[in-house]
């Protein structure tokens, strides 16, 4: 999930370049560059971390006279996060920025190489522009060889590319990644940005790119390749664009996790396999143990694939509690790998727990959205799940890209290990390209817990009951009210609701009942009627209808239990969500909570 920048115009173009980065930053920051042209002349400056380095290295040009410039914020995807991999990547003449994924680059970069192209970036990025180059050396027409490139590649992406060959022009295309092309305030004026925020105050009429649509702009003119664009009036207020229109962070980030688990899976499912950059083979050698350590909605991500460890990967896993690990004086042995969950990476427990980990010479992988943290810092090896910046205090894309992430790593382990078959591997990536489809939220489903949600403002408490996987999800479920609404939840193991839970069923106590269709769905049906029997009042979310439920959400029937998890992810989310905004609470910032815990 990068963030892509471009301008032509009269103002301080670096400075307008670094200030649309800063508005997207959150799409990415393990890299940040820019490439401003000066008449025939590109100067490129680029930067590891986060964009202050990138400020750092420009500030004794942000005076200089530009025509126009390109710039980027990365999440790494193809290539470790480096200088050499960071955008904006060059060719001999020209220079390009990209947001998606080239998925056919690894062929395009064969054939480019074979005609005596040389290639310096782990990148799929980088083959864009050397094939631009190789089409336009042949040709001598920019803007055919623009569009001959583009319909070259295959993936989802969008690209500003300049060139010296045509140093008046930002070339500009949007297939499966945001872009917009708007006109500036100011006469002769055109910008490009991945989002709202960076064009707001700059401009006001803007074009939400379609699929497929692209074109090229000079200060004069913007010349659109179809005519199917239109032109939209920019929000006037920063944080409503921040927001999407929005009522709540919370409310634009549960909408957004679609679009995030995409960008977390970017890369990783190549050739019918699972493949990670950062990490090697090498880590699950001698290991014959599993052992992850997180706290709050990180643990119930944890507690979620150590079913997949041991039911795919064949090899035992163990969950811990942060806070209640670096007590109990653990037997630590070196043929454990130490897995910790963050999304900060900067919570004190977990830290800690690593550390100690660390200091028994243990293996430690740390799953992470945020680069440059003290876990990833210390941590033998990182995998980023790239979800973005998380405003709201209650998490919830970071949870369903921890559980992508391991979800694709538990599989990846039993690749290595030999512990799956070929058709159940498909079976699994099969299921993992549905789940962005799983989570695009339908108007029926929000609205269906927005009218549920006035039935569910008192009582004496909630039970969350599930199994198996659905057991941690209960126990995210269960969290999520919790934080956002105040009142009183607990998530079950729907088994275990007859050894003592159930002498609390009564009709002012809600059940949500989590029902797959795909498991277990016979034994948690008999559960959920031994509440009902004693007068619980029941909301069960399933593909199936069941005819005792009080309240009924019904989701989509699908062939794989981990997307009817995530369609009851959205709903769980939405339901607490809503039942706070009626109880008139700080959805966003609910009390006594920090995003981050970083003290004991």
């Amino acid at each position: 999930m990068c963030g892509i920048v471009g301008y032509i115009g009269k103002k301080k173009t670096t400075k307008v370049l670094l200030d649309g980065l800063k508005e997207l930053e959150y799409r990415g920051y393990d890299s940040a560059g820019v490439a401003l042209l000066d008449c025939e002349n590109i100067e490129v400056y680029k930067a590891l971390g986060k964009l202050e380095n990138l400020k750092e290295k420009t500030k004794n040009i942000l005076e200089n006279d530009y025509n126009l410039g390109i710039g980027h914020t990365r999440w790494a995807t193809h290539g470790k996060p480096t200088e050499l991999n960071a955008h904006p990547h060059l060719g001999e003449y020209s220079y390009v920025v990209h947001n998606g994924i080239i998925e056919n680059y690894k062929e395009l970069k064969d054939d480019l190489i074979k005609k005596g192209h040389k290639f310096i970036s782990q990148t799929d990025t980088e083959v864009i522009v050397h094939l631009f180059e190789n089409i336009n050396n042949k040709i001598n027409d920019t803007t055919q060889a623009f569009k001959d490139t583009i319909s070259k590649l295959e993936g989802a992406f969008s690209i500003l590319l300049i060139t010296k060959a045509n140093p008046d022009k930002i070339y500009f295309f949007k297939h499966g990644s945001p872009l917009i092309v708007a006109k500036g305030n100011e006469e002769k004026e055109v910008l490009f940005a991945s989002s709202d925020a960076p064009l707001i105050g700059l401009a006001k009429k803007v074009v939400y790119l379609e699929d497929k649509v692209g074109g090229v702009a000079s200060a004069e003119n913007i010349e659109f390749f179809t005519d199917e664009f239109s032109w939209s009036t920019l929000p006037e207020s920063k944080q409503f664009a921040q927001k999407n229109g929005f009522r709540f962070f919370m409310e634009k980030e549960i909408y957004e996790q679609s679009d995030v688990v995409s960008d977390c899976m970017l890369g990783r499912i190549q050739d019918n396999t699972v493949t990670f950059d950062e990490i090697e083979p090498s880590i699950i050698e001698g290991i014959n143990e599993i052992k992850i350590c997180a706290c709050g909605t990180s643990y119930h991500a944890g507690m979620t694939s150590s079913y997949f460890f041991e039911r795919l990967s064949k090899i035992k896993c163990h969950v811990e509690i942060a806070s209640e690990f670096r007590y109990k004086e653990p037997l630590l042995s070196k043929d454990t790998l130490f897995i910790v969950i963050s999304q900060s990476g900067e919570t004190a427990d977990t830290l800690e727990a690593l550390k100690m980990a660390k200091k028994a010479g243990l293996k430690t992988l740390v799953i992470c959205n945020v680069d440059n943290s003290s876990m990833t810092r210390l941590a033998d090896f990182t995998i980023l799940t790239r979800a973005g910046i998380e405003k709201g205090v209650a998490s919830t894309k970071a949870f369903s890209t921890q559980t992508i992430v391991l979800w694709l790593l538990s599989l990846y382990f039993a690749k290595i290990r030999n512990s799956i078959s070929s058709e159940k591997m498909q079976k699994e990536l099969l299921a993992l390209r549905e789940v962005p489809k799983a989570l695009i939220i339908s108007d029926k489903i929000h609205e269906k817990t927005k009218r549920l949600s006035k039935r569910y403002l008192h009582g004496h408490g909630f039970f969350f009951i599930g199994r198996d996987v659905f057991y941690p999800l209960a126990l995210e479920g269960a969290l999520k009210l919790k934080e956002i609404s105040y009142l009183h939840a607990e998530g079950y193991p729907a088994g275990e609701m007859k050894h003592g839970p159930i002498a609390l069923a009564d009709p002012e106590l809600f059940t949500i009942a989590l029902m797959p269709k795909n498991l277990l769905y016979d034994k948690v049906k008999s559960n959920v009627e031994e509440l009902s029997a004693r007068d619980s009042t029941i909301c069960s979310i399933s593909p199936l209808d069941f005819e005792l439920s009080d309240d009924f959400i019904k989701i989509n029937e699908t062939e794989h239990y981990m997307l009817e998890f995530f369609e009851m992810l959205v709903v769980l989310q939405l339901l607490s969500m809503e039942i706070s905004i009626r109880l008139g609470n700080d959805v966003d910032m609910p009390r006594n909570l920090a995003k981050s815990v970083t003290v004991e």
